[in-house]
């Protein structure tokens, strides 16, 4: 999921001016984070945070469908605002930890789609990895921050458990198959 924001930063710096033909960005993981959303028994929502998103774009700004992300999501930061459902999410039944400690996501195709930027790759979780699409929204803005150039992204998409065996004891009258996601991400020129 994490991933997906790498995504969003590089459809966006296609508008960016003066920037190389390639160049490397850094997802800033202080300034950067994942929102997701599932349904419980049918009835209500349960959302939930990463914050732990790291990663990096490889701009081509002649050729746009040549660049890459790469991103990694540390699972441990996974934050639902309840103490026990977060350490049912880091066990087995989910993410795994101890076996799995991160998602990871690396792109392999980007381009315009009826007048959206989508990104598409590959999304490992908790061992199983699936291709995903996001649909990327940006640049929010470039600016030079002490000394430094940023900007920012924003992808989203929707995922299903079941495809990478996720929390599968819990059927979808408990927990909702798709999970929506939302990732915002800032990026840091190298």
């Amino acid at each position: 999921m994490r991933q997906v924001a790498m995504a969003v930063v590089l459809m966006a710096m296609v508008s960016v001016p003066g920037l190389a033909q390639t160049s490397t960005w850094t997802i800033d993981p202080e300034h950067s984070m994942i929102k997701f959303d599932m349904t419980h028994l049918e009835v209500s929502h349960v959302q939930g945070t990463f914050l732990g998103v790291n990663g990096e774009v490889k701009f081509n700004e002649q050729d746009i469908t040549k660049s890459t992300v790469t991103a990694t999501i540390d699972t441990s930061t996974v934050r639902t605002g309840s103490p026990t459902r977060d350490q049912d999410l880091r066990g087995p039944d989910f993410f795994h930890l101890g076996k799995f400690n991160e998602m990871t996501f690396k792109s392999t195709s980007l381009a315009r789609v009826n007048g959206k930027l989508q990104m598409t790759g590959d999304l490992t979780l908790a061992g199983v990895s699936k291709s995903v699409t996001l649909v990327v929204e940006g640049p929010v803005g470039t600016q030079t921050v002490d000394g430094k150039v940023i900007c920012g992204f924003a992808a989203s998409g929707t995922i299903s458990r079941k495809d990478f065996d996720f929390g599968q004891k819990y059927g979808p009258a408990m927990i909702g198959d798709a999970v929506k996601f939302e990732l915002r991400v800032q990026l840091d020129k190298n």
